[in-house]
C-alpha cells in the first residue's frame, strides 16, 4: 500500500470541502481524495495497487443522519454510515423490507457485514480478476483505452447483461439490487449542494467509459437512502445462486418485489444482480406479469423478457439460463409468502 494522508472530517462541509480540491476531470474513483467509511473495500483496493489515493477523509463519525434508521414521511430512511449488519437486523427492515434484510444477510462475512456502511456497500467496485489484478494491463476500467482481457479470457462470473465491447464486469453488490426494485432513492450532499437520485440511476452501464462507474459528482457523499412504504414492499425476497454457501458473489441473484391480489399482478419490482454490469431492473419482466396471474409458465415469460438482451461470452454461456431460473425461483416463491 503507498502512503497516505489520514484527516477526519468535522462536518459534511469539511468532507465535500477537501474533496473539491481534486483536479477537475477526474472521475470520482481516480480522485486523489477519497471517502473512508467502513474500509473494507477501499484498503482492499489500496492494498492491491487498483486505488492510489494521496489523501483519506474518514467521514464514518458524521450524523446523526447518516446513523440513522427511521421513518420519514412515506418512507423509511436508511442511512448510508449504519452498518450492513445493522440494517438486515432492524425490526421495521426484516418486517416490513425483507428483501433488504435478506440482501444484507446474504453478503459477505459476518465480520465485514458489522464494519461495512451501507453507502460504501452500494459503491463497492467490480471483483473483476482483470481489474483487480494490476499485472493485467488491458482493463478499460482501470486503465482507459487499454482494452478488456475479460472479453477472451476467463470470463465465468462476468455480466450478460448491459455490458459492451469495452467491459464485461459484473456488478458484484446485494443491496443495491433489494433498493433499485424496491424504487428507493439516494440523498446526496456535495459541493452544489443537495440532490435526491434514483437508485437505479446511480450506477452506470459501462459503454465506451466503464471507468465512470457511477453518476455521483466530485465530491458527493451519499448521505442516506429513502426507500418507499409501498404495497409491494412485504411481500418481496432475495435469491442468490453462489459457488458456496457463505462468502461468496453473487452468480445470479434476483430481487423481487410484488403486489399480489388474488393470484394476479397488479404491480411488480424486479431487479437483477450477478448478471449485469450494473444493479439492473427488469422492466420488461415487469411488464410481462403486471395485470395477468403468475403461476410457472408466466414467470418462465417474464425471465424470458428479462435476458432477451443478454450477451455472452464464452465462459458465462450458463448464465442466461441460471438467471432465467433464479427470477422463476424468486417469483413462485415470493407468490407464495404469508404477508
Amino acid at each position: 500500500m503507498r502512503p497516505f494522508i489520514y484527516q477526519r472530517a468535522g462536518d459534511f462541509a469539511d468532507a465535500v470541502g477537501t474533496a473539491s480540491q481534486s483536479p477537475r476531470g477526474v472521475p470520482p474513483t481516480e480522485a486523489p481524495v477519497q471517502f473512508l467509511a467502513g474500509g473494507t473495500t477501499i484498503l482492499d483496493l489500496m492494498k492491491l495497487d487498483v486505488m492510489r489515493p494521496e489523501t483519506l477523509v474518514d467521514i464514518r463519525g458524521l450524523g446523526p443522519a447518516g446513523r440513522s434508521i427511521e421513518p420519514r414521511g412515506d418512507a423509511l430512511y436508511l442511512g448510508a454510515f449504519v452498518t450492513m449488519a445493522e440494517a438486515a437486523e432492524h425490526p421495521a427492515v426484516e418486517e416490513n423490507y425483507p428483501v433488504i434484510a435478506q440482501a444484507l444477510d446474504l453478503a459477505a462475512s459476518p465480520q465485514l457485514r458489522n464494519m461495512a456502511t451501507l453507502g460504501g456497500n452500494m459503491l463497492q467496485r467490480t471483483r473483476c480478476t482483470y481489474f483487480r489484478d494490476t499485472s493485467w494491463r488491458a482493463c478499460n476500467k482501470r486503465d482507459p483505452g487499454s482494452g478488456c482481457a475479460a472479453l477472451d479470457g476467463v470470463n465465468r462470473k462476468h455480466a450478460v447483461l448491459g455490458v459492451s465491447d469495452s467491459c464485461i464486469a459484473a456488478y458484484p453488490g446485494d443491496f443495491a439490487q433489494a433498493l433499485v426494485a424496491l424504487d428507493a432513492a439516494a440523498e446526496i450532499v456535495g459541493p452544489a449542494g443537495n440532490r435526491v437520485v434514483p437508485v437505479e440511476a446511480l450506477h452506470r452501464e459501462p459503454g465506451d467509459t466503464p471507468h465512470l462507474e457511477t453518476n455521483l459528482l466530485p465530491g458527493e457523499i451519499i448521505v442516506g437512502f429513502a426507500v418507499p412504504v409501498a404495497a409491494w414492499t412485504r411481500r418481496s425476497l432475495y435469491v442468490k445462486i453462489r459457488d458456496r454457501q457463505s462468502y461468496e458473489f453473487a452468480l445470479a441473484s434476483a430481487a423481487v418485489a410484488l403486489d399480489l391480489a388474488d393470484g394476479t399482478v397488479n404491480a411488480a419490482r424486479i431487479a437483477l444482480g450477478g448478471v449485469a454490469a450494473k444493479p439492473w431492473r427488469a422492466r420488461e419482466a415487469e411488464a410481462a406479469l403486471n395485470g395477468n396471474k403468475i403461476d410457472e409458465a408466466a414467470a418462465r415469460r417474464a425471465a424470458d423478457a428479462a435476458f432477451a438482451s443478454a450477451r455472452t461470452h464464452a465462459g458465462n454461456q450458463y448464465k442466461t439460463e441460471l438467471g432465467k431460473r433464479t427470477l422463476v425461483r424468486a417469483l413462485l416463491h415470493a407468490a407464495q409468502m404469508n404477508v
